[in-house]
């Protein structure tokens, strides 16, 4: 799985989550930069780094030999999450993981090296891996 190699902080504040701010699209990784496709975030969302190691295998299991993988976003944001079982209060809760967080229009992974169909395929699979709603982008299309 992905995660920092060293932090600043542990714990990070909660991030507020505004509804006409949350609906405002990413500047910022929304083309294609390495491939010659690509998965293409359409909901905002925190994807966790298990989600995206699971969706880069599912890529590359499909791809086989031939294609080359690019992951565009690094989950760096810590998440945190109390005990079973422990009351109310007493703090916050312990390191739990890392997340990525997602806008619309980010671009989560590249791919090259493979037909159309192959590359749908691949895309397909690895887009019910994580947690946003996704679309296939080309630079054909």
């Amino acid at each position: 799985m992905l995660i920092p190699k060293k932090v600043k902080h542990r714990k990070w504040h909660t991030a507020r989550r505004h509804p006409s701010k949350e609906l405002k699209p990413d500047t910022r990784g929304t083309t294609l930069a390495f491939g010659s496709f690509g998965i293409k975030a359409e909901t905002a969302y925190r994807i966790k780094s298990n989600q995206l190691e699971s969706a880069r295998k599912a890529l590359v299991r499909e791809l086989s030999k031939t294609g080359k993988v690019w992951i565009r976003i690094f989950p760096d944001r810590p998440i945190t999450q109390k005990a079973a079982e422990v009351p109310m209060g007493k703090g916050k809760g312990d390191p739990a993981g890392y997340v990525a967080e997602v806008l619309p229009g980010r671009i989560i992974f590249e791919i090259d090296g493979v037909t159309f169909a192959v590359a749908k395929e691949a895309i397909r699979k690895a887009g019910s891996k994580v947690a946003v709603r996704s679309r296939m982008v080309s630079r054909e299309a």
